[in-house]
């Protein structure tokens, strides 16, 4: 018997920390990532044969908008960490509390935030210094993101959902399903097709906000199902807890600014400061953005898959193999951004070509994407250890040093590179930028390899009830 059970246990681990558990885990979020990134490629890529001026605006409104998206997106990733932990001890119940206490706070954030910044946004990108030809533009297009945002909380809590209870395919089918709506949307309103108006820009942002709707519809569809429910009792357990919300506050805040200051504040930024050379340059970087896009949100991915499993291995008592997860994990990703950056560096006058045919854009796009090449494995460093400590719960340290990169670096140091340099033009904030990606890099596996992330107990106040062993079933 001892054999035996030492012979199962042993298999267990290995199936854990294997390549084909984290691609089974990993492959539906990369898909979804990589999908929604290719359908931001398309967006910009229409956008950009309407003008340049349309190109250049995308880009810091789409920043603005994120900057409390990202926060709640961020803040949200808590509940793919209590879930997997509590499917991990055993706690199949807590999953879905925890889900619809994120839903209530999710909902009354984004609400209170349309409220502030729909009236808010003219000024916003005023104080912002952006070219006055782009301003209108870029106020209609953040509108239309903030309404697209009170829809998006389904979705937000639900690929978390999913994502913990390690049933990632069903957020790869909504989230492509309403990829593809996205982009048939976009196609009839930029361009004005079967009797639509042509609306440009804002019909990009409407496109977005159909393709968001039908997605979420599919995922509370699937959530209500009969097979949810019987598992998660996904139909009864509606009532408000305030000690859930507390915990994944807990957790989520840190988590959310940190999103907030590593994507959207480092965004707004660096748009702020290229805006200071005018539309042509915002444009090249809007474009340069999303070619770095396609090659970090595979990893991106990787890293959601990555907090799921080692929340669950967390949850089943083993944090030591969370180490062996995340080194498979980096390897991939390591290798895969390396070939992106040289690709990036070699290709970058064809690249740059394809998606404008301005050549002051073009130009300056071809110098731009030399610092994204070089930051490239930087950025897969920073992205899977950010998985790892987000799993554990180590979200204080993401949140801190996310500031670091975003303001002291790229804010302060940017700044003073175009005062000083100014003949560097659009190229000194970039520097700015990829200093910090590789200093945020570089800090996130000083922290895991430190290995203060293992003293973290986000249970310490609950019973440790730990299963015999756990289903190992990824579908």
């Amino acid at each position: 018997m001892t054999d035996k059970h030492t012979l199962a246990a042993h298999n267990e681990i290995a199936y854990h920390t294997s390549l084909g558990y984290m691609l089974k885990l990993s492959a539906p979020m990369v898909i979804t990532t990589l999908s929604f990134t290719i359908m931001q490629f398309i967006d910009r890529w229409m956008v950009a044969s309407v003008s340049t001026q349309a190109l250049a605006a995308i880009l810091p409104a789409s920043f603005v908008s994120f900057m409390p998206g990202g926060f709640a997106m961020g803040s949200l990733t808590s509940l793919n960490t209590f879930v997997s932990q509590s499917l991990g001890r055993g706690h199949s119940n807590d999953c879905s509390k925890y889900y619809w206490q994120s839903v209530y706070m999710g909902f009354l954030y984004s609400v209170s935030v349309v409220i502030i910044m729909w009236p808010a946004a003219p000024w916003i990108f005023k104080a912002m210094g952006q070219p006055e030809s782009i301003i209108g533009l870029e106020v209609i297009y953040l509108r239309i993101m903030l309404y697209a945002q009170l829809v998006a909380v389904i979705n937000w809590c639900s690929n978390q959902f999913f994502m913990g209870i390690h049933k990632p395919i069903i957020t790869m089918c909504a989230s492509m399903s309403g990829q593809v709506v996205n982009i048939i949307a976009n196609y009839i309103l930029i361009y004005g097709k079967l009797g639509a108006p042509a609306m440009g820009l804002a019909g990009a942002g409407w496109g977005t906000f159909f393709g968001v709707l039908v997605a979420a519809c599919i995922n509370i569809s699937v959530y209500f199902s009969a097979g949810m429910n019987k598992k998660y009792q996904t139909r009864s357990n509606f009532k408000i807890d305030f000690r859930k919300m507390k915990d994944l506050l807990a957790i989520g805040l840190p988590a959310g600014l940190a999103l907030t200051l590593n994507v959207a504040l480092w965004g707004v930024i660096l748009s702020a400061l290229i805006g200071r050379f005018g539309e042509e340059a915002l444009a090249a970087t809007s474009a340069v953005l999303a070619y770095t896009n396609l090659s970090v949100m595979p990893v991106v991915g990787i890293s959601m898959a990555l907090t799921a499993a080692v929340g669950k291995i967390i949850g089943l008592g083993r944090k030591d193999l969370a180490i062996k997860q995340t080194n498979l994990c980096l390897k991939i990703s390591l290798v895969y951004m390396g070939i992106m950056g040289l690709c990036f560096f070699l290709f970058r006058d064809l690249l740059m070509s394809f998606i404008s045919s301005d050549a002051k854009v073009i130009n300056t796009g071809v110098d731009i994407l030399i610092c994204a090449a070089i930051y490239q494995v930087f950025h897969a460093a920073r992205t899977i250890y950010g998985g790892t400590l987000r799993g554990a719960g180590d979200t204080l340290w993401l949140a801190a040093i996310s500031a670091i990169g975003a303001i002291p670096i790229l804010g302060l140091g940017g700044y003073l590179l175009t005062i000083l340099l100014p003949s560097l033009g659009a190229i000194g904030p970039w520097l700015a930028a990829t200093f910090s990606v590789i200093v945020v890099g570089i800090a996130n596996h000083w922290r895991f390899r430190s290995n203060k992330w293992k003293s973290i107990d986000l249970f310490k106040q609950q019973s440790a009830i730990v299963p015999v062993q756990a289903e190992p079933v990824v579908e």
